[in-house]
């Protein structure tokens, strides 16, 4: 129970905190000392450390650039729907001339 309602509880579990490997190169090894698992992948070798992401702003320029590929791709897009829509007209234009000439050879 809480002692005051205005206090945060308090976690239930400590994180555990592991320290980081003393040799620098890859370890293959798992945690019990057994071999890792999943394998790592054929021909596939992946530096430890960690890796850094810079986060930006987008400026006036790369939002310009930004609403230009999407605009692009919504025109794209557009034609490809027209393109689809004009692609049924012959088989419409087909299918009425099939249904008026079959309309006349049943009335005789």
């Amino acid at each position: 129970m809480a002692q005051a309602p205005d206090e945060p509880e308090r976690p239930r579990f400590e994180p555990e905190i592991i320290p980081p490997r003393r040799g620098g190169g890859r370890d293959d090894r798992g945690p019990t000392g057994g071999p890792a698992w999943p394998p790592p992948p054929f021909g596939f070798t992946q530096a430890g450390g960690s890796r850094r992401f810079y986060v930006r702003q987008v400026g006036p320029f790369g939002f310009a650039l930004l609403m230009l590929v999407v605009g692009l791709l919504v025109a794209l897009m557009l034609l490809i729907l027209i393109g689809t829509a004009l692609l049924w007209i012959p088989v419409i234009a087909v299918l009425a001339v099939i249904a008026a000439f079959s309309g006349l050879f049943r009335r005789r």
